[in-house]
């Protein structure tokens, strides 16, 4: 069985698109999908510092296809995409919170639910209330919740998970590893991944 490796940050456009394009893609090819919440402002502090750049000196073109692009995506996946009040947000409590959902096995509906809150939403993922909400609507207990993602061992996994990213190349989300060594960046790589499936 293959493997896809699936590194997230629920701050990412992009990523909320292919949160839900890789179940059914993973579905279709019997492979085993494997959740990898991080942080993808720790990568780009560490490897990716052009993105903060491009923020501060935006490219009027380029900057109206992007958004052209993120709305065709939409249209085609049959999304609502808003543009949220808070941006960037800090993810951090509801990345370290899907570690708690793979452990429940509610990672699909969790990382759904987050992406969605935000990007369809807009509702700021930062704030306590927010994944109190989310949490709840899963089947998760919020009490619960909010005392593991204090911990440090919760910390350590999402630690563990950014710099396992940049130790094997990656620099931004959403990334993807097939069997182990094979990287891909951006919701518009899932053809190429299909690509690489095939000819194994």
């Amino acid at each position: 069985m293959a493997k896809i490796e699936f590194f997230f940050d629920v701050s990412s456009p992009w990523t909320y698109y292919a949160c839900h394009r890789i179940e059914e893609f993973c579905r279709r090819n019997n492979a085993d999908l494997v959740w990898k919440p991080f942080l993808v402002g720790a990568v780009f502090n560490k490897v990716n510092p052009s993105v903060y750049q491009r923020r501060e000196n935006p490219i009027a073109a380029k900057d109206a296809y992007y958004q052209k692009d993120m709305a065709d995506w939409a249209r085609f996946l049959g999304l609502k995409m808003v543009k949220p009040s808070v941006f960037p947000v800090n993810s951090v409590k509801a990345l370290r919170g899907a570690f708690l959902a793979i452990e429940q096995g509610k990672i699909s509906d969790y990382a759904r639910a987050c992406f969605e809150a935000y990007w369809r939403d807009d509702r700021d993922i930062s704030q306590d209330d927010v994944m109190h909400d989310i949490v709840t609507a899963v089947g998760m207990d919020p009490e619960d919740f909010f005392r593991k993602i204090a911990t440090d061992e919760v910390k350590r996994q999402l630690f563990a998970t950014t710099d396992d990213l940049i130790a094997r190349g990656g620099f931004g989300s959403p990334t993807f590893f097939v069997n182990g060594d094979d990287m891909y960046f951006g919701n518009d790589r899932l053809e190429l991944m299909q690509a690489a499936l095939d000819r194994k």
